[in-house]
């Protein structure tokens, strides 16, 4: 029974380093969040957020490489639409042929069914 008694002394220990241990995690962390500020960014020296500002110029080679991404997008759906047009046209003489095909298939059929019956 002691060995069960000195196992349950330690686990209790054990459990209350970990408490201890987690608190101070706790307030290792509040400290951090109050030195980043509540967005991941850092305050600025007055204490307030700074905001992130872009050049005119920056917002101008953005838009034009987006409007290119665009274009090519465009481009190739457009090609893509092209060739599958393309793919199922068939001839006028073509089409003579398949219903001829056809039509000789089911004489094929219709005088079988006379010779069964």
């Amino acid at each position: 029974m002691s060995n069960l008694e000195n196992a349950l002394r330690e686990l209790r220990d054990e459990h209350t380093q970990a408490q201890l241990r987690v608190k101070k995690l706790d307030e290792a962390i509040s400290v951090v969040q109050g030195l980043v500020g509540p967005n991941g960014s850092a305050p600025s020296t007055n204490g307030a957020l700074g905001s992130r500002t872009m050049s005119a110029a920056g917002r101008r080679r953005i838009r034009l490489a987006q409007k290119a991404r665009w274009a090519r997008v465009r481009a190739r759906h457009v090609v893509s639409i092209a060739s599958k047009r393309g793919k199922r046209r068939i001839s006028a003489a073509g089409r003579k042929r398949i219903a001829a095909a056809q039509k000789a298939r089911w004489a094929k059929v219709r005088a079988e069914q006379k010779k069964a019956a």
